[in-house]
């Protein structure tokens, strides 16, 4: 008798399971194919919730390339990545721009409008494949509101906006997100946007032989990296619907998300979580925090406001969580950092408040996440592995290691470098935790 009412409830249970779990979208995808897929607010892969450390790894894609990349470079960091727990990539998967531009990534993956360097191209590829033979997920970042792989800007000078006001010279960052911001009403670019994301997305993989659009490998094609409206809000939101609609069109298998900071501390970058994301074309949210840029934080004096900067952090992390779960969609916190000891950009300064600091946030996202809310993985910028800037504090230039610092910015200011063992155990530290949340049976996350 005792067996019989056990059955009963284990088949009760499962009823209640297929019901309280079917997908909130139309998916050609099942519960077992290795797709992340999103039901109920909840990423979930193989019928499992699927939580995760993660990291930013842009540049895999350049140094994937056959020739001209250094692979035996992206292997060892993959392996490095994987040996810490990390299990998601957040990655560049369109970069634009011909050979003379300046503050970005090179080569590029477009050179001109529809003219593509298939090295790159087959860069991805690579990363892709080496990536699912670690099962790690990818997320495809496909266009940049800042100058560093091309991006909006790119497009914009394509069109014919005139050159790029680029910030690292003149100072005015005024004028560049002026310039940027033309990009969601202006019709020649959107268009060579357009055509590019049919491009790639209809792709098939040159060495597995496997559509993109058909890799479980691929998380989620990401819009744009850190997108702004400013001042041009309505078209802002006009783009995003509109490009959202055009990525589940070509594919339906994979996720879609924005890729932007949620709300800005600043009062006019015309961006918010709730209103940016509320499409149902958009299927999770994602979060960065820039203590340091945002002026919460002051490497050169950590003492004086690292209790404050944990405050601000908290309460800002806190209230984009919320706003999730008023959207009914999960989160990610998929940037954030902070400098080495005393601002010295040299990889062999210390990274006593760096640790401190992971590790405050990375507790943070475990704690909201053991108490259920809908924040499933956080990644770090970044990771630099073996790569080492050639002049530390100056600009990325042609010929010098990427690392994790992208070349608009200065070298060795966020990167972790495969030699800080101290953050890297932080890290590892955290990643079991979050690879033991993957392990909770659905039941058990649908009854909660």
């Amino acid at each position: 008798m005792k067996e019989i009412k056990l059955l009963l409830k284990y088949m009760i249970l499962l009823v209640v399971v297929a019901s309280c779990s079917k997908p909130t979208q139309e998916q050609s995808t099942s519960l077992n194919n290795n797709f992340v897929t999103v039901q109920n607010g909840a990423f979930f892969l193989n019928g499992n919730p699927y939580y995760f450390m993660g990291a930013n790894y842009w540049y895999g894609m350049n140094i994937g390339m056959e020739k001209g990349g250094d692979r035996q470079r992206l292997i060892n960091e993959l392996d490095q990545m994987k040996n810490m727990g990390i299990t998601n990539l957040r990655i560049l998967a369109s970069s634009e721009g011909d050979e003379n531009q300046s503050f970005q990534v090179h080569p590029t993956m477009q050179t001109a409008p529809g003219e593509y360097n298939e090295d790159v191209f087959v860069g991805l590829d690579f990363l892709l494949q080496e990536m699912g033979k670690r099962d790690m997920k990818a997320v495809m970042v496909l266009n940049n509101f800042w100058t560093w792989s091309g991006g909006m800007p790119q497009y914009l000078q394509w069109s014919g906006k005139g050159a790029i006001p680029y910030p690292q010279i003149s100072k005015e960052w005024n004028k560049f997100t002026d310039y940027s911001k033309q990009f969601y009403s202006d019709e020649k670019a959107l268009k060579m946007f357009d055509d590019h994301l049919r491009v790639l997305i209809n792709r098939k993989n040159s060495l597995t032989g496997l559509a993109y659009s058909e890799d479980p490998t691929i998380m989620s094609w990401q819009l744009s990296n850190e997108p702004r409206g400013y001042s041009e809000v309505e078209a802002y939101h006009k783009w995003i619907k509109a490009t959202a609609t055009l990525i589940k069109e070509l594919d339906p298998n994979h996720l879609v998300s924005l890729g932007s900071e949620g709300d800005s501390p600043g009062p006019d970058a015309g961006i918010s979580l709730l209103k940016d994301n509320v499409i149902d074309e958009i299927d999770y949210v994602t979060i960065h925090i820039w203590a340091q840029n945002w002026g919460w934080y002051d490497p050169a004096h950590p003492e004086e406001k690292f209790e404050e900067t944990k405050k601000k952090v908290t309460t800002y992390l806190t209230k984009h969580i919320q706003d999730a779960k008023q959207l009914g969609k999960p989160a990610v916190l998929e940037e954030f950092g902070i400098a080495r000891d005393n601002d010295d950009y040299s990889p062999t300064a210390t990274t006593v408040w760096r640790d401190k600091y992971y590790q405050f946030v990375f507790n943070e996202v475990v704690k909201h996440a053991q108490e259920n809310a809908p924040i499933y993985g956080m990644n770090f910028w970044a990771y630099s592995g073996g790569g080492r800037p050639a002049a530390p504090k100056e600009f990325w230039k042609k010929g010098d290691d990427f690392i994790g610092d992208p070349p608009h910015e200065p070298q060795g200011w966020y990167g972790v470098y495969d030699k800080d063992q101290s953050t890297i155990q932080v890290i590892k530290e955290y990643a079991k935790k979050m690879n033991v949340l993957s392990t909770k049976v659905v039941a058990e996350n649908v009854t909660q």
